[in-house]
């Protein structure tokens, strides 16, 4: 399973272009160069997987959804509504043009890894989320702080 980490600043420009940052593409070269692009449904980015990542994922997706049942169909469409997209000879992405309004508003974005996908940001944008998400303690105690089971490395379980 492939983990991404890290997060990278980088120019963009007006054609949608960015230097992919070296640090992220190391962590990428076992796949086959490309990548596949779609906007967020939970945020003003776009997300970038690996070819390969994103096939499992919509692998994964065609068997829990029905393609005969409409709702799971239009979700079907949506989820997997993105761009072939790879890196040229000089390590550049071309973000495709009906994507690039998402993060071409100022000169800069944000590549922010998720673990699984990296998350395209505008720079503006990705400050202002940034912002409101600052305090992050009160919620990660609700929602992973309870009931939570850590082993310890005795092999003893901690609660």
């Amino acid at each position: 399973m492939l983990l991404i980490l890290g997060k990278e600043y980088c120019k963009i420009d007006s054609n949608g272009r960015f230097k992919f940052p070296v640090a992220l593409k190391r962590q990428l070269e076992t796949d086959d160069g490309r990548f596949v692009i779609r906007q967020s449904l939970y945020a003003e980015c776009l997300e970038l997987w690996t070819y390969d990542s994103f096939r499992a994922e919509v692998e994964r997706l065609q068997k829990m959804l029905n393609p005969y049942n409409k709702e799971d169909r239009e979700m079907l469409r949506k989820l997997t509504e993105g761009n072939i997209v790879e890196l040229d000879t000089n390590d550049r992405m071309l973000i495709p043009t009906e994507q690039k309004r998402v993060v071409a508003k100022s000169k800069e974005i944000v590549l922010q890894s998720t673990g699984k996908f990296i998350e395209i940001w505008d720079y503006d944008q990705y400050q202002e989320m940034n912002a409101k998400t600052a305090d992050m303690s009160s919620r990660v105690d609700a929602r992973l702080g309870k009931g939570l089971t850590i082993e310890a490395q005795d092999g003893e379980t901690v609660s």
